[in-house]
């Protein structure tokens, strides 16, 4: 039975067609070649390849393997062809798709992969898409089987059913949607570089091999040794979340993974950094905004003396708190272990251009990052309204 998607370009209108797969498809599971083949030779795509892509062409493929002249050819693969994941130990995986897109090379696929050669016309970007849709996605892990591991066979996917609408409204679909995932990239790629580019001033800024002068120009004093308990101080918090579920209000409340709701009340009126000291993120930090609460599997650090609190943010970013981590069930941190850490700082005025500096990159990080949760939002949801 037909379908019309809930949204779609103005100038389409009807029902998108019923089709099997069988239709568009031809189905063929892939080579296992002996161990001393892999390494050298053709490219072959791999269940990382299909993973890890938003499609496939040659040179982002992983592997390759010294594959006969009769092989290639019974296992190529070839622009247009669609790849499925052929098991995985959760049935969520099994099944899942990519697309080859290299026009100018073939290659062929691994035993894990089922290939579906093309043998009707399509837009190859779009039949990826569409597979890979919560309600196919379904009706593909509905029809595999297993019990340690799940399978999905080329009989299975023959009978999987679609529905296709004509190919110029697959075009424009595909073409819209592949510009909204170059997007998507773009930006992924934008905040590696600059999670990088942050990592590496910070190593050179606390190995002391990156320095700031002050505003004549001058040096500042060398740095001093003391332990991290003498910039600061801790306190607990009660907060059970079992007793806040119908407690929503205007103030964050934090808890192992960052703000987890927002309560009607607060227990600090200034800033400070919160540590998780057991359970899941154990030693995860976290700066923390005014007038907002935590959790009891965290504690509040507050600054002692004559130090700045986001200079220490940061360089508790650059210490490793896991070898002060006890237990294996539950694993806990305690203070009164890695406070006695000692650590190397700067006096106040260089501390706070740290601090500075490391905050205007973290603005720029979150910017991004922001940016590219709203994409792939936006993404989701057209998603689930242009097809059916």
């Amino acid at each position: 039975m037909g379908c019309k998607p809930q949204l779609r370009f103005k100038e389409f209108g009807g029902e998108w067609k019923d089709t099997f797969l069988k239709e568009l498809l031809s189905f063929k599971n892939g080579l296992n070649a002996s161990k001393e083949k892999y390494g050298k030779g053709i490219k072959f795509i791999n269940v990382l390849d299909i993973l890890e892509n938003n499609y496939i062409d040659y040179d982002n493929i992983l592997d390759s393997v010294d594959a006969t002249k009769e092989q290639i050819e019974n296992y190529n693969v070839s622009y247009g062809d669609i790849v499925f994941q052929r098991s995985s130990e959760t049935r969520e995986e099994v099944g899942l798709t990519n697309v080859y897109l290299d026009k100018n090379k073939d290659c062929i696929f691994g035993g894990f992969v089922i290939r579906g050669k093309k043998v009707a016309k399509y837009n190859p970007f779009f039949l990826k898409l569409i597979l890979n849709t919560s309600t196919i996605r379904k009706e593909i892990t509905s029809r595999s089987g297993g019990s340690t591991r799940y399978n999905i066979g080329q009989n299975s996917l023959e009978k999987v059913e679609i529905n296709l609408p004509a190919i110029e409204e697959q075009n424009k679909i595909a073409i819209f949607l592949l510009n909204l995932d170059e997007k998507i990239a773009i930006l992924k790629e934008k905040l590696e570089k600059w999670n990088l580019f942050k990592k590496g001033v910070m190593q050179q800024l606390f190995s002391q091999e990156l320095r700031f002068k002050d505003d004549n120009g001058n040096s500042y004093p060398e740095w001093e040794e003391n332990k991290l308990g003498d910039l600061i101080q801790l306190s607990s918090s009660n907060l059970s979340i079992n007793n806040l579920e119908e407690n929503f209000g205007d103030y964050p409340l934090y808890g192992a993974n960052g703000i987890i709701k927002n309560i009607d009340f607060y227990d600090k009126d200034e800033e400070y950094i919160a540590i998780v000291k057991d359970g899941a993120g154990v030693g995860r930090t976290f700066f923390c905004s005014k007038n907002s609460s935590i959790l009891g599997t965290l504690n509040y650090l507050s600054i002692k003396g004559n130090n700045n609190l986001k200079f220490v943010y940061f360089l508790f970013n650059t210490l490793k708190f896991e070898k002060y981590i006890i237990g294996s069930t539950i694993p806990h941190i305690y203070f009164k272990d890695y406070s006695k850490e000692k650590i190397i700082v700067p006096n106040l005025e260089e501390q706070e251009k740290i601090a500075n500096f490391l905050s205007e990159i973290n603005e720029k990080t979150k910017k991004i990052d922001t940016e590219l949760e709203i994409n792939k939002k936006f993404k989701e949801g057209l998603l689930q309204k242009m097809f059916c």
